[in-house]
């Protein structure tokens, strides 16, 4: 195919809406964890993620649980926290009680709203930008949202199983590829990635450095979440820029074709 460019989407935040699924969890479990001492918001959260080494919502969990300690005056050290107890407490909320059938899971992740749909995609796979998925979700819950909730067949995607974790491009450059030999992209065309964090600004830079051959755009995407106000919304939008964001879109579907030509003869 005659490809302008390749477009490969985050999930979280990008095309669904996890303010009260994965961050609504990763509250439930700091709060577990910490006998009910400290909930983190939205704010405190984004604050962790906007050091760009915290994709990994389990991880997160783990590293808010500690700093609270710490802020108590308990070493990490001193801790018996157990990952895999984290991890499963945070399962059971998001994806509610284990069933080997995703489409009975009950937990946040039914509940999520979608921020994207086929037909979008449609419009850019038609104007000459094939488009993939890489995100730090598992496989099981970006396979959920994507086949499931949004009919798409068998869509390229790089997982959480699959790829080491953002910032590390890793991922990034292997959707790229998958996507080339499906579509059977001849040139190395421009590359936009699209994401809500700084770990995701992070890794187009990262993925830059790596396969400077092409051109790498990262362009982020303002989440329900960071829009309950226009200052926080300001704020949010500064942060993913100087991240390395060359746009800041407050939904997916304000990228457009068009838009995109925009942004490739921009530079």
């Amino acid at each position: 195919m005659s490809a302008i460019a390749l477009a490969i989407f985050d999930i979280d935040g990008v095309v669904r809406d996890v303010g009260g699924s994965y961050r609504r969890a990763v509250a439930d479990t700091v709060e577990q964890f910490t006998q009910g001492q400290f909930r983190p918001d939205s704010q405190a959260i984004d604050r962790l993620k906007r050091e760009g080494i915290w994709n990994n919502d389990w991880q997160a969990s783990q590293e808010l649980i500690y700093r609270y300690y710490e802020q108590q005056g308990i070493a990490r050290e001193q801790l018996q926290l157990s990952y895999d107890e984290i991890v499963t407490f945070f399962q059971q909320r998001y994806r509610g009680p284990e069933k080997a059938d995703s489409t009975q899971w009950t937990g946040y992740i039914a509940q999520e709203p979608l921020l994207m749909n086929a037909a979008y995609l449609d419009q850019l796979a038609q104007n000459g930008i094939p488009w993939a998925f890489f995100s730090g979700a598992t496989r099981g819950s970006a396979s959920y949202v994507l086949q499931y909730r949004m009919g798409l067949r068998e869509p390229v995607l790089i997982a959480m199983e699959d790829a080491p974790g953002k910032p590390d491009p890793t991922g990034l450059l292997m959707a790229v590829a998958q996507l080339e030999a499906k579509w059977a992209v001849q040139s190395p065309v421009p590359v936009l990635y699209a994401g809500d964090t700084a770990a995701d600004m992070h890794t187009v830079q990262q993925a830059q450095a790596q396969a400077g051959q092409r051109r790498w755009l990262g362009v982020g995407v303002l989440p329900p979440h960071a829009q309950v106000d226009a200052t926080y919304a300001q704020t949010y939008a500064d942060s993913l820029t100087a991240a390395g964001a060359v746009e800041v879109v407050a939904q997916i579907s304000q990228l457009t074709a068009e838009r995109i030509q925009t942004l490739l003869s921009a530079g």
